[in-house]
């Protein structure tokens, strides 16, 4: 089902989200990338950390403030608090010293992944039903601003 249109900019990011997810899982487990190379734990972390502060924080940010604010106001808390646990528990990975390089990089894929298929398969399809139009124009505005 094609996803509407105010919607596809987050989408968007989501793809781009399960590719880091795959490298950080991939360096985890000390896998090759797909094309064979190489992929070094503190070199794929450095990408992990980046991505986040100039890519996923923002998409969260995005969610946070205007999306998900909107659902709740649509009666969709259950789906809201699982989305806020879901974004708590990716930024945690980020912070959090404990286990070594790999365990990291491994549990942060898994999360991320996870998160962004629950997004698309359920809170985006829930979203395009019960989001008003003021916070779709609201998404809108911030991503043409970006």
């Amino acid at each position: 089902m094609p996803r509407a249109d105010w919607l596809i900019p987050l989408s968007h990011d989501h793809h781009q989200a399960l590719v880091l997810a795959r490298r950080a899982r991939l360096a985890g487990q000390g896998k090759p990338s797909p094309d064979g190379r190489s992929l070094e734990k503190d070199e794929v972390w450095n990408e992990v950390e980046e991505k986040f502060k100039s890519e996923l924080a923002p998409h969260f940010d995005q969610e946070e403030s205007i999306l998900l604010p909107a659902m709740k106001r649509a009666g969709e808390e259950e789906l809201v608090e699982e989305t806020l646990r879901q974004h708590r528990e990716i930024r945690s990975c980020l912070v959090e010293d404990g286990g070594d390089l790999a365990s990291r990089l491994l549990r942060f894929g898994e999360l991320l992944d996870a998160h962004v298929r629950f997004e698309e398969r359920t809170l985006f399809e829930v979203a395009e039903r019960t989001v008003d139009r003021a916070a779709q124009s609201e998404l809108i505005r911030v991503r043409q601003e970006q």
